[in-house]
């Protein structure tokens, strides 16, 4: 039987990214849905780490699960790191994926360095407390238009290293398989820290 863990997570997209890399690992990723829904906590933090640890908790806290929240996002270094743990904010909060795209474009065509990084940070959590962390990242560059229709965030517009596609021009299971979020959850999974009664 699968272990079931809680993904403290509304974005449908995000979930469906989660439960693909998981399944592999024989853990059951629950949804909101699943557990009747979750709180929605803000994300106050100025790390990926602190936003990833402040929401697995009270995650955990409110529904006596053991919860895996994280915080991702990408670092753009000729912007001196945005739009960084903003990267869901970053052209305001209602503002959708293809506006973000469209401000980091704009704010990045005086730069000729176009490299970038996604970070994704990991956190496990019990309501008796944190488990631990575990990040991870991938590095690209940013295109110069956004390009492919799968994926969500910024995928149109950032090209891993040793690809010529963007994550969006890429199939789920080979940007799973080389993704930020890939990476950390393999590194949480290796680490132990999933293995839960």
């Amino acid at each position: 039987m699968p272990k079931q863990l809680l993904a403290a997570t509304s974005n449908r997209h995000k979930l469906v990214e989660l439960r693909a890399i998981l399944k592999p690992c024989s853990i059951e990723c629950l949804g909101p849905d699943d557990v009747g829904g979750i709180p929605d906590v803000e994300e106050t933090g100025t790390t990926f780490e602190a936003n990833a640890i402040r929401k697995a908790t009270a995650v955990a806290t409110a529904t006596g699960y053991t919860v895996f929240a994280d915080d991702s996002g990408l670092e753009v270094f000729a912007l001196g790191g945005e739009p960084g743990v903003y990267s869901a904010r970053y052209a305001g909060a209602d503002a959708s994926d293809a506006e973000r795209c469209q401000l980091l474009l704009e704010r990045l065509a005086i730069h000729t360095d176009r490299s970038a990084r996604f970070v994704c940070v990991v956190a496990v959590a019990s309501p008796d407390g944190l488990i631990g962390t575990a990040d991870g990242e991938v590095r690209g560059t940013i295109a110069d238009a956004p390009r492919g229709t799968s994926g969500f965030g910024y995928d149109p517009v950032f090209v891993p290293d040793g690809f010529d596609g963007t994550f969006a021009e890429l199939s789920a299971s080979e940007k799973d398989r080389i993704s930020h979020r890939g990476n950390a959850l393999k590194i949480a999974v290796a680490a132990g820290l999933f293995d839960i009664q």
